[in-house]
C-alpha cells in the first residue's frame, strides 16, 4: 500500500499538535490494510525526517517539535505491539542513541523493527555512558552495535566508543552501525569514525544487518583527525 496520500495530511495535524486529528489519520492507513512495519517505514519515519528537517531550518519553533514528537511516540508506543513477527533469525542487536542524544524516537524505532524482523534486541536509549554500554555488549555479545546519533558533537564520543570495544575484545564478532542526524548528513563520515555498516533509515538498516561488510580499519591510518575535517559546522545542522 503507498502511503504517500496519507503524509502531507498526517504532517500537517501533527505540526498542529492534533493528537486526535492524527489518531484519525493514523486510523485511516491501518484499514487499508497495510502492515504496522510499512506503517513505521513509510508513513513516521518519513514524517518525522521532514519534522526534523523543519525543525533544523527554523521553519517551526521547540514547542511544536516537542508536541510533535510525543504524539509520534505516543502513537509508536501504541502500535509496537501489533508489529508482525518474523521467526528468529538467531541473530542479536544492542540500539542505542549516541551521546546524551535527547530524541529517542528513531531509535526505539528501530529497536522494534528489528526486533519484529527476528532479531534479539536490547535498546538502551540515550544519556548512557560510554563504560556501561560496553558492560552490556560484554554480557549480551550482540552481532551489531546500532548507534543513532543526531549531533555534531556526538561523533567523537561515537568513534571513542567504538574504538574502545575492539580494543577490549570482549565481543569480538561485533559490528557497527550507524545512523541518523549527522551521519546522514556529512557523506562518508560513518565510513572515516570506523563504523562497518550505514544506514540512512530504519528500512534500510534492517537490509544492511544481512550484509557481511566490515571496516578495514587498516587504511585508516589518520582517521581521528579526518573525522573532525568531517564533522559539520554545529551552527548549520
Amino acid at each position: 500500500m503507498n502511503l504517500e496520500q496519507f503524509l502531507p495530511k498526517y504532517l500537517e495535524k501533527l505540526l498542529q499538535g492534533d493528537r486526535l486529528g492524527c489518531r484519525k489519520i493514523l486510523g485511516e492507513a491501518l484499514q487499508t490494510g497495510t502492515p504496522v512495519n510499512i506503517i513505521f517505514t513509510d508513513l513516521f519515519w518519513p514524517v518525522i525526517e521532514e519534522m526534523n528537517r523543519l525543525y533544523r531550518a527554523n521553519k517551526i519553533d521547540i514547542i511544536t517539535e516537542h508536541m510533535a514528537t510525543r504524539i509520534n511516540r505516543t502513537l509508536v508506543d501504541q502500535l509496537q505491539s501489533k508489529l508482525p513477527r518474523r521467526e528468529a533469525r538467531n541473530l542479536k542487536i544492542v540500539v542505542t542513541c549516541a551521546n546524551d542524544e535527547p530524541e529517542e524516537l528513531g531509535a526505539q524505532m528501530c529497536a522494534d523493527l528489528f526486533e519484529s524482523d527476528g532479531w534479539e534486541v536490547r535498546f538502551i536509549g540515550g544519556g548512557v555512558p560510554n563504560d556501561e554500554i560496553m558492560a552490556q555488549v560484554g554480557i549480551f555479545q550482540p552481532d551489531i552495535l546500532f548507534i543513532y546519533g543526531t549531533k555534531p558533537p556526538d561523533a567523537p564520543h561515537v568513534r571513542q566508543l567504538m574504538d574502545s570495544i575492539r580494543n577490549v575484545g570482549a565481543c569480538p564478532q561485533i559490528r557497527f552501525m550507524l545512523s541518523g542526524g549527522v551521519f546522514n548528513r556529512a557523506e562518508g563520515l560513518w565510513d572515516e569514525i570506523g563504523a562497518d555498516l550505514f544506514a540512512s533509515t530504519a528500512k534500510e538498516a534492517l537490509q544492511v544487518a544481512l550484509t557481511d561488510r566490515r571496516a578495514d580499519l587498516s587504511k585508516r591510518p589518520n582517521r581521528r583527525a579526518s573525522v573532525q575535517k568531517q564533522i559539520p559546522d554545529t551552527s548549520m545542522v
